[in-house]
């Protein structure tokens, strides 16, 4: 009892196989724009935010009360301003002394909108939509205005940096297949294009950088990833068996085709035609030894260059005890 599998049509590529990293296309570093200690931290690693989002609260208590002491000041200057724009009016005071309240208070309420800026400051809001990377802070930490404490990251859409020898130049162009697989395994994460080709060839490594773009609607691939990956140079339609129907003896690579009766015939090798045809009814079928010259490998299946036509079938079990010309019972 045996088992057959159908030669068949199947695509081989000619293939890069390298390493790329990972990048985000859109992440953007937060930092502190005011000074003072860390009350509320609204945020969490992995966490989606949106833009506007309240993110972190600083501690507003001194710069609250400073800005109470400079609204009383530029009210204040404001009042003393006005009562010399009316004393000068009436001749009773001189445009020098009104000029000089006048600046006053344009310097007190530039004091205020300047605080209340900071005071605005303390609250920091998202300036736009992503994930929320490792948080440097805490709750009760201090901070400096400048200081960095996370960034944000839009895993939507990837940008693999994918290094290939430079002797591949004269074949790598624009537009060529690039698919990201799963670390140890045969599994495909993502497939997309070079978009990009540096023209200049790596000093040191002697490779040529391709950049190409990846959307991400998952979420599987991630920022500073590094992935298998493979660039597709070319691809072509050829015959192919599955890995399980070759055997090899003396360099020569061999399959058992299932035949007929008549297929026997036309190629008996030792097989003993009149004892079969004696013991065995016309729809016998029989495994024929068959040479084979193979090509590429790729996907468990081996490329046929010469030995066999897409309409046969071959067996891909018990290879081991079979002969050529031995009557079998095919399973499926």
């Amino acid at each position: 009892m045996v088992k057959q599998a159908s030669v068949t049509m199947a695509e081989f590529t000619d293939n890069i196989e390298t390493m790329s990293t990972l990048e985000a296309l859109e992440e953007v570093q937060l930092a502190a724009q005011a000074s003072g200690r860390i009350l509320e931290l609204r945020i969490k690693q992995g966490e989606v935010v949106q833009p506007g989002q309240l993110l972190v609260v600083l501690d507003q208590g001194q710069v609250q009360a400073q800005l109470i002491g400079l609204k009383a000041q530029e009210e204040k200057d404001k009042l003393n301003w006005q009562r010399y724009e009316f004393l000068t009016s009436q001749g009773a005071a001189s445009a020098f002394d009104r000029d000089r309240y006048k600046a006053q208070y344009i310097a007190s309420r530039e004091k205020v909108n300047a605080t209340a800026a900071t005071l605005a400051y303390s609250n920091l809001r998202s300036p736009v939509s992503g994930i929320v990377a490792d948080l440097q802070v805490k709750v009760g930490d201090v901070i400096r205005s400048g200081d960095p404490f996370t960034k944000l990251i839009k895993n939507d859409k990837l940008q693999a940096r994918v290094e290939v020898p430079a002797r591949f130049a004269d074949r790598i162009k624009v537009g060529l297949p690039v698919l990201l697989g799963k670390p140890g395994s045969a599994e495909i994460m993502a497939i997309s294009k070079v978009g990009s080709i540096d023209p200049t060839v790596d000093i040191d490594t002697q490779g040529l950088l391709l950049k190409a773009t990846f959307f991400n609607p998952n979420g599987d691939l991630r920022n500073g990833q590094r992935l298998p990956t493979r660039v597709q140079l070319d691809s072509n339609q050829s015959i192919s068996v599955p890995f399980v129907a070759v055997t090899q003896t003396s360099a020569q690579s061999f399959v058992y085709r299932v035949g007929s009766f008549q297929d026997l015939e036309a190629q008996p090798g030792q097989a003993p035609l009149e004892k079969l045809r004696k013991f065995y009814p016309p729809s016998t079928r029989f495994a024929l030894q068959t040479p084979v010259k193979l090509g590429t490998f790729q996907n468990n299946r081996y490329a046929v260059k010469k030995g066999l036509t897409p309409d046969q079938q071959v067996i891909t079990t018990n290879l081991l005890n079979l002969k050529h010309g031995m009557p079998i019972e095919v399973k499926n």
